[in-house]
């Protein structure tokens, strides 16, 4: 291979790679609890930097009437970004509002972590 052929594949193969390595990784999408319980969809909303997660299935025996209130309905509204990967907004649990810190572990590891007053429940999720 001649040197020019070999720089024009180098450079299609790093026009390829770029935009990928470039592109951050997102936390829109489909999120499972790491006990399978519950999936939630998370979407952008607001201005389009917030985050907001519905709760969109539940497993069988989860399936409770507190749970069930809460099926199709937002289960955080309008994270606002705080730092990288992370987003800060209201959780609505077990019928409380709360403030949450939603956390973007990796690609693929999602955390979800309220608080009221000294009392912290965190969740842990994959993504599907």
């Amino acid at each position: 291979m001649t040197l020019n052929k070999t720089i024009a594949a180098l450079a299609l193969l790093l026009a390829g790679l770029v935009p990928a390595l470039a592109q951050d990784p997102s936390p829109v999408g489909i999120w499972q609890t790491t006990t399978g319980e519950s999936r939630y969809a998370v979407s952008l909303c607001g201005d389009g930097t917030e985050l907001c997660a519905k709760l969109t299935w539940l497993r069988a025996d989860a399936r409770s009437p507190e749970n069930l209130a809460q099926l199709d309905k937002f289960v955080v509204r309008q994270a606002r970004p705080v730092a990288d990967n992370q987003w800060q907004g209201v959780v609505t649990y077990e019928g409380h509002t709360v403030d949450g810190a939603l956390t973007l572990v990796s690609q693929n590891r999602l955390s979800l972590r309220g608080c009221q007053f000294i009392a912290c429940q965190q969740v842990e999720f994959v993504r599907l």
